[in-house]
């Protein structure tokens, strides 16, 4: 099996829609998803990298992919792709939902704006930013409570205890 690198175009912000439009009219028609990727810990440019990937058919059997990739600066907005395709809605509202990233002139025909999609009414937070605690692995004891070991019924050796991603230590939290 051929394995072919998927390209990546890097724009800037201000070119976002710009860069999405040009695409299209290449023939990348076919929009398949847009997502975000903390990079709030770039100490040159913190932010979040959102990327878009396209694909263009050009025959049976025979797909280009595209990734466009910009830069958006924390707290800033970026202009959205539902001007450009309409399926960017949801995509885009999960990314609002999921990492603060807000997007100007958003428009999925409702009039609704950017609103929750897929969190529990009144959720707090951004769940996908590496800053973001999970609440409930800092206050309740991970399942599965006993170690290899622990157990009443024998004494077997245990083996170093180790915390399960996501978990905060001992001394996060307030005192």
């Amino acid at each position: 099996m051929t394995v072919v690198e998927t390209p990546c175009r890097d724009v800037p912000v201000a070119e976002w829609v710009p860069a999405l439009t040009a695409a299209r009219e290449e023939g990348f028609a076919f929009f398949d998803w847009l997502t975000a990727v903390d990079q709030t810990d770039d100490a040159e440019a913190p932010g979040f990298d959102l990327v878009c990937h396209v694909m263009r058919h050009r025959g049976p059997g025979a797909l280009d992919r595209l990734l466009l990739r910009t830069r958006v600066p924390l707290d800033a907005p970026v202009a959205s792709a539902t001007g450009v395709w309409r399926g960017a809605a949801w995509h885009e509202r999960e990314t609002h939902e999921m990492f603060g990233v807000d997007f100007d002139g958003f428009d999925d025909g409702t009039g609704q704006g950017l609103r929750p999609l897929l969190l529990p009414d009144g959720f707090e937070g951004t769940p996908l930013r590496k800053s973001f605690v999970l609440a409930a692995r800092a206050s309740k004891a991970w399942p599965g409570a006993k170690e290899p070991g622990e157990s009443e019924a024998g004494s077997s050796p245990s083996r170093r205890k180790l915390l399960p991603p996501g978990v905060p230590d001992s001394t996060w939290g307030p005192r």
